[in-house]
């Protein structure tokens, strides 16, 4: 007796509050089956074998607006699906089902009493009797509604991700599209600034290129080689300031002035003052506008060519000897066309050899970036260059200086353009570039 009042002394001693807990606890487990099955927080319905149904829990019929009596005997679990449902059950649900006996987590739209649809997730399982043989189907319902909303709302936000992707592609092809248009009539206008192909000049090799440094911006440096009659040529090479479309159309008023100039008066520093002149009349007040250029011409003498030029303001021309080595043509008193009323442009003449070839380049050459972006390649470097090229034909310094520009790869990032005139050694024709 006295171990048996041990034993519940800690009953005794645990307070009111614990026993008012346990009792809580307890009246939980003594909750009515019938409480459970009718008031679960999930639909439950039982159906025989031919899909009638023969019992349905208050839950489910809350959920679907009908009576038991609607419902019980009446109904089958097909009669609660749509018509899509109704395909899907008879196709995959109930072959699955009497397969493997249970079948869980399958999505369907019941049709509620006043029409609407209600989406669940629906579990079945077949009740076997002692012998094996199937006696009827027990099916837990599974309110999907916030889940549906949730998949709805995905499914929107992924098609209007998508959309949005597709609108962005389409963008993108668009401007694509519009750059390579842009691109085609920016290489056309540039183009159309050039001479298509340098004329070929008895006795004298000549080549040029134009090395365009972006696609997209239209470049300020021009060329030409032209006939002035009488076993005459006219050539001059040069750079206007800016980009775009003021500098071409820029371009195009300095490469027809020259020609015209040079038409009536060859004389190196009357065309440039010429040009010069034009320049301060067409660009003036807020506007300045100017350029660089070297202007020069052709005679044959001999079995080479007599090179008279003047130059305004540009890089000096470089002169790749027969013999090996090469040297710049010094042009003092050269001063940037367009800006003073009143330059003082000087002229030079040289004798070009069989064997000599002269280079023009444009400050896009001399300016290239080395080293990472750290220094210029410079005056210098190119002089060394020519020096080590040196003897070379025209066509052999414009490719091997093509080569050289090739190389500088993001470190050029300006236009560059080159012509080279050189007397053949064997004093033949050269092939026009």
């Amino acid at each position: 007796m006295c171990r048996t009042e041990q034993e519940q002394e800690p009953e005794r001693t645990g307070g009111d509050g614990g026993l008012t807990q346990d009792a809580a606890f307890t009246a939980l487990l003594e909750d009515s089956a019938v409480d459970l099955y009718e008031n679960a927080p999930c639909g439950y319905f039982s159906t025989l074998l031919d899909g009638k149904i023969a019992k349905v829990n208050s839950t489910l019929l809350v959920w679907l607006g009908y009576t038991r009596e609607q419902v019980v005997g009446r109904m089958s679990f097909t009669d609660l699906l749509t018509v899509g449902g109704r395909l899907y059950h008879e196709t995959h649900y109930a072959p699955l089902l009497r397969m493997r006996g249970e079948i869980s987590g399958i999505a369907f739209d019941l049709r509620t009493a006043d029409g609407s649809r209600l989406p669940v997730l629906v579990t079945s399982a077949v009740k076997t009797g002692t012998d094996g043989q199937p006696l009827l189907i027990r099916t837990s319902v599974f309110d999907a509604r916030d889940r549906r909303a949730y998949e709805t709302e995905l499914l929107r936000a992924r098609k209007e991700a998508e959309k949005a992707r597709r609108e962005a592609e389409e963008a993108r092809l668009r401007a694509e599209r519009e750059r390579e248009r842009l691109q085609s009539v920016l290489a056309t206008l540039q183009r159309s600034l050039l001479p298509p192909v340098l004329p070929e000049i008895p006795g004298l090799e000549t080549s040029a290129h134009y090395h365009t440094a972006s696609p997209d911006r239209l470049g300020g440096d021009f060329y030409d080689l032209f006939s002035l009659g009488d076993g005459r040529w006219g050539f001059f090479l040069g750079d206007v300031c800016g980009k775009g479309p003021a500098a071409a159309a820029m371009t195009s008023l300095t490469r027809y002035s020259l020609r015209a100039a040079a038409i009536h008066d060859p004389d190196p520093v009357t065309v440039l003052t010429t040009l010069n002149t034009v320049l301060l009349e067409r660009y003036t007040g807020r506007e300045p506008r100017f350029c660089t250029v070297v202007f020069g011409i052709l005679e044959p003498e001999g079995k080479g060519f007599t090179l008279t030029l003047a130059s305004g303001g540009h890089p000096p021309v470089l002169l790749l000897r027969a013999g090996g080595g090469a040297e710049y043509l010094p042009t003092p008193g050269g001063v940037l066309v367009g800006v003073l009323p009143h330059p003082p442009f000087t002229r030079i003449s040289t004798v070009l050899s069989p064997g000599d070839t002269v280079l023009m380049y444009t400050d896009g050459l001399t300016e290239a970036r080395v080293d990472s972006g750290r220094a210029l390649f410079g005056d210098g470097a190119l002089l060394d260059f020519a020096a080590r090229l040196a003897p070379a034909s025209a066509e052999d310094t414009i490719t091997a200086v093509t080569g050289l520009l090739h190389g500088f790869g993001d470190g050029l990032d300006d236009d560059t353009a080159t012509m080279a005139f050189g007397v053949p050694a064997s004093g033949a024709a050269g092939k026009p570039a």
